[in-house]
């Protein structure tokens, strides 16, 4: 009988964010899972590990997940990190992948999910606490009213044309181009807003296009509102 893998969402930053239930499967798990090449330098563990110190007395493995546009380069290292889980699965013991946020929004863990589901291993995800919520939560707004639309909008893979479109735009992923996105905002008739590791103890808030430093973190999320 085979072990089940499941991808939890752990939030976030903020370890009051983590679910209920992904609490009690972090506890039930055989195997924790995280993103990375040190597992106890993983944002994923380091969140979990604030809600339940114990994880440090369960087996910890790091999945490498390297940050490249190199197709296959990333075809290898999914299926390498496949293969390091079903490793686990085979004698029946049951996985918990942490993964920041919500597993189903830009989770490198998604690929790993369906090459194990390929293969015939029962798999769950475990909705958590998205970035975008969290980060609207944090600034007191809302995100979304009445018949407005809500765009995510991934700018590190795209042109920045979908900020033409009405209603919200939730711009995550920046990274490098975060420069050429505050210029971007700065034309912009718009409420722009960001928000840097959004829960964390470095958390930081931006209330302009202007205030956004060319120097933002990997973890900072920009809310863009319609006047």
């Amino acid at each position: 009988m085979a072990g089940k893998l499941y991808g939890l969402g752990v939030g976030p930053g903020d370890p009051e964010l983590l679910t209920l239930k992904a609490l009690r499967l972090i506890r039930e798990s055989d195997i924790i899972a995280v993103p990375g090449k040190e597992a106890k330098e993983s944002v994923a563990y380091q969140i979990a590990a604030q809600a339940y110190p114990e994880i440090e007395k369960k087996t910890v493995i790091a999945v490498d997940m390297p940050m490249t546009k190199d197709k296959a380069a990333l075809q290898a290292s999914h299926r390498a990190g496949a293969d390091l889980l079903e490793g686990y699965l085979k004698d029946n013991l049951q996985v918990a992948f942490l993964t920041l946020g919500d597993p189903t929004v830009y989770s490198t863990y998604l690929y790993l999910h369906r090459l194990v589901e390929q293969d015939g291993y029962p798999v769950e995800i475990v909705s958590g606490i998205t970035s975008f919520c969290a980060a609207a939560a944090r600034l007191n707004i809302g995100l979304v009213e009445r018949s407005e639309a809500l765009h995510v909008i991934p700018s590190t893979y795209r042109d920045l044309s979908a900020l033409e479109l009405p209603g919200t735009k939730v711009l995550m992923k920046s990274g490098k181009k975060i420069a050429e996105v505050r210029e971007r905002l700065r034309e912009q008739d718009a409420q722009v807003l960001m928000v840097e590791n959004c829960g964390m103890e470095n958390e930081k808030v931006y209330r302009s296009a202007e205030e956004i430093p060319e120097d933002a973190g990997y973890y900072s999320l920009i809310i863009v509102k319609d006047r």
